[in-house]
């Protein structure tokens, strides 16, 4: 018994040793961080005008970070309320229309183009410094030891200072609420709108790689092909049998639709090397896409990479494309956000959501930042450990350092890729470098703000609004997988996402983290993956629509 004590207070001992060593190295190396990133910032704007002949924009300033948003001619408005602001942008997308078509033509012309509005997550432009928090968390401190503020019942200068801020901010709510609800500025090109010309769809501008980008044929393959639309694999079961005699009817085989979407920084690779060999039934039509920006999807350089673009894409390169009216979703990490929009988007045509390690983290009761810096700092704690958390952070907070991770990774992924097949030959690993370096840094960096961070305030929408649209005609069947050991996004995700959704099904695997989840168990999965889609047809019973029909050559 004493020998068992003292192991569990020595076990008690280390683990508090290396959480604080862990606090203080991170400390040290993101201090470290910042004063470099400011540096290749400098460094960067030289190189840009050097090699392209003109100043690049980027988020390390006011004045640069609008320059950067509406560099790509789209417009902006910035809706003030008091004194909370944000960013949003109007971009053309297509809707269905709530009535259902008896043809396929009809089917497609239901797709009308319409406006919305696109949120420019704020974690763009405002990523304070390692300092800067450090001198927030101690303030906080301060607050929290009242002899400190308060000595002899006198207003401290802090309170004082924290009273004239609230005054300020209520009488300025005070008199916007009077004037006005919000003021939205909008810049020049609304006249475009005016003239029809964002009506339209906008193919990928921008061809040309920058030059710190990859330029080969896998990386720009969309490029040297001329298309705007998404990289799909298709895995097609069989559309039909013989009916046995000359002229004689066909008799139809009933064909699953099943879209997968891939996480950040990966690719359709991550399905079709480990999923798709192991489904055994024949009568499913595995669709896996390349998101925007990533694998040999298009990646235009004046792109967002906002929600709405990625849904409009897939819409464009998916559901359209290949007519689908009721279709299963297989989504994992990042991919999740996307596939939560899509099901709260198509209402009646998802017959069952599978989510894989969904970043739904739940905001505490009293939180003094608002939900994307929340989120920010949940995925990217900016810790040296474990490694998959340092990365996180230098991607997040780091716009010019994570360019250089991709400089020296992505533009050089061929080398990269012959020394892991020389050193290893396991195919495994080359499939996930193979996603891994083929995007570039635009891309990433927007997807990962825009998305994850971006929609933290909008989940709780899709999820209510998947919710409250089951019927029995048209029930969404929702299952959730989760590795126990994973240190990027946290079980208690998973758990947060079931209260919304209580009809949900959420399987934590142990021994599991965030890539294993699906790479560690490709066979387990796929078996689960079957009897998901079989239990979900049995329940769903959409409205008639027209057949879906092969995928044009």
């Amino acid at each position: 018994m004493v020998m068992a004590g003292w192991s569990t207070r020595t076990r008690r001992a280390l683990r508090v040793t290396g959480n604080a060593m862990n606090r203080i190295m991170s400390v040290v190396v993101f201090l470290v961080l910042d004063v470099v990133d400011v540096i290749l910032c400098v460094v960067y704007r030289l190189m840009d005008f050097l090699m392209e002949a003109q100043w690049k924009a980027c988020y390390c300033s006011c004045s640069s970070a609008k320059q950067a948003i509406t560099s790509g001619g789209k417009i902006l408005l910035s809706e003030n309320r008091g004194d909370y602001s944000k960013v949003l942008r109007l971009s053309s997308t297509t809707s269905s229309s709530s009535s259902s078509s008896s043809s396929s033509s009809n089917y497609n012309n239901n797709y009308k183009n319409k406006l919305q509005l696109d949120h420019i997550s704020d974690t763009l432009y405002r990523r304070p410094s390692m300092a800067r928090m450090l001198l927030e968390d101690l303030h906080q401190q301060i607050n929290r030891v009242p002899s400190l503020i308060n000595v002899n019942n006198k207003p401290s200068i802090i309170n004082k200072q924290k009273k004239r801020i609230n005054k300020t901010r209520s009488s300025t709510t005070t008199t916007s609420s009077s004037s006005s609800s919000s003021t939205l500025t909008i810049n020049s090109t609304f006249i475009e709108m005016i003239l029809g010309k964002i009506g339209r769809h906008n193919s990928p501008a921008s061809p040309i790689p920058r030059w710190s980008d990859c330029d080969c044929k896998t990386c720009n393959s969309w490029s040297y092909s001329g298309k705007d639309t998404l990289f799909v694999h298709v895995q097609a079961g069989p559309t039909n049998k013989g009916g046995g005699g000359g002229g004689g009817d066909k008799e139809v085989v009933k064909v699953e639709n099943v879209v997968f979407i891939h996480g950040f920084i990966s690719s359709s690779e991550f399905w079709t090397e480990t999923v798709f060999p192991n489904l055994s039934k024949p009568w499913y039509r595995l669709i896996a896409v390349d998101l925007l920006g990533f694998g040999r999807s298009p990646k235009p350089s004046s792109s967002l990479y906002t929600l709405g673009e990625h849904v409009d894409m897939i819409h464009r390169s998916v559901i359209q494309q290949y007519n689908l009216t009721s279709f299963h979703i297989v989504a994992h990490s990042l991919g999740c956000i996307i596939a939560l929009a899509i099901a709260h988007r198509y209402p009646g045509s998802v017959k069952s959501l599978t989510l894989l390690a969904p970043p739904c983290f739940t905001m505490p009761d009293k939180c003094e930042i608002n939900a994307t810096q929340y989120v920010m700092r949940k995925i990217a704690p900016r810790r040296v450990w474990p490694l998959i958390a340092f990365g996180a952070s230098l991607a997040c907070w780091y716009e010019h350092v994570s360019r250089t991770i991709c400089f020296l990774i992505c533009k050089n992924h061929r080398l990269w890729e012959f020394l892991i097949k020389l050193f290893t030959r396991n195919r495994l690993r080359t499939f996930l470098v193979d996603g891994f370096c083929c995007h570039t840094h635009n891309a990433a960096w927007h997807t990962l703000h825009n998305i994850i961070c971006g929609n933290a305030g909008k989940l709780d929408g899709y999820l209510d609004g998947i919710r409250d649209g089951r019927t029995t005609s048209t029930s969404c069947q929702v299952n959730v997988f989760h590795g126990r050991d994973d240190e990027l996004v946290p079980v208690e995700c998973s758990y947060a996402l079931q209260s919304k959704l209580p009809d949900a099904r959420v399987n934590v695997i142990d021994g599991k983290d965030h890539i294993t989840i699906v790479v560690g168990r490709p066979k387990e999965f796929a078996t689960e993956l079957e009897e998901i889609w079989m239990r979900s047809s049995c329940h769903h019973h959409p409205p008639r629509v027209p057949q879906p029909q092969p995928p044009p050559p």
